[in-house]
């Protein structure tokens, strides 16, 4: 062979290498996968600690009520609150719970003490449907009117507030 046909193969194997390097893709870079960040997952609520705070409000509710105290009752309330008594018409807002209270105890006898039993509650954290039994009792003890109740909790400023309430008595009171 002479050095013509040298030179014109050499080209040629110049030139296809230089095509095939500049026609492959380039190699992909190599890359690193973004530091995944755990997301905890939900917790559920504790609802039986949830409970026991209902049941300490519901306590207190109770010891307010027993004591004619109607100051105390209406901090459980949000501003916004609608109670739906026994017997009584829709009350809207503080105020109209207030009269409903006030009516309420004028007209109930001395001595009388009423408590509010748990019985189911659920929810979240935040907001809590709680479901409940009322026992009255006369000043000797004798029960004098039962009944059930709902309640609607919202967490507002760190505390529950009562912002929907419905209750019956089980029977006409005596």
């Amino acid at each position: 062979m002479n050095k013509k046909n040298y030179f014109l193969i050499a080209t040629a194997c110049i030139a296809l290498s230089l095509f095939t390097v500049a026609c492959s893709s380039p190699a992909p870079e190599e890359t690193v996968a973004p530091e995944e960040v755990a997301t905890p997952p939900a917790q559920e609520p504790d609802m039986a600690a949830i409970k026991a705070e209902i049941q300490d409000l519901e306590d207190a509710w109770g010891a307010a009520d027993t004591a004619g105290d109607i100051t105390s009752l209406m901090a459980f309330y949000a501003d916004d609150a609608v109670s739906m008594g026994s017997g009584a018409p829709v009350a809207v807002g503080k105020a109209a719970i207030q009269k409903e209270f006030e009516s309420s105890m004028a007209k109930r006898p001395a001595g009388q003490t009423i408590t509010f039993e748990v019985l189911d509650i659920f929810g979240d954290e935040n907001t809590i449907t709680e479901v409940g039994k009322t026992t009255r009792k006369d000043a000797s003890g004798k029960v004098v009117s039962s009944g059930s109740y709902m309640a609607i909790w919202e967490k507002r400023d760190g505390k529950y507030v009562c912002v929907r309430d419905i209750s019956n008595n089980d029977s006409k009171e005596n």
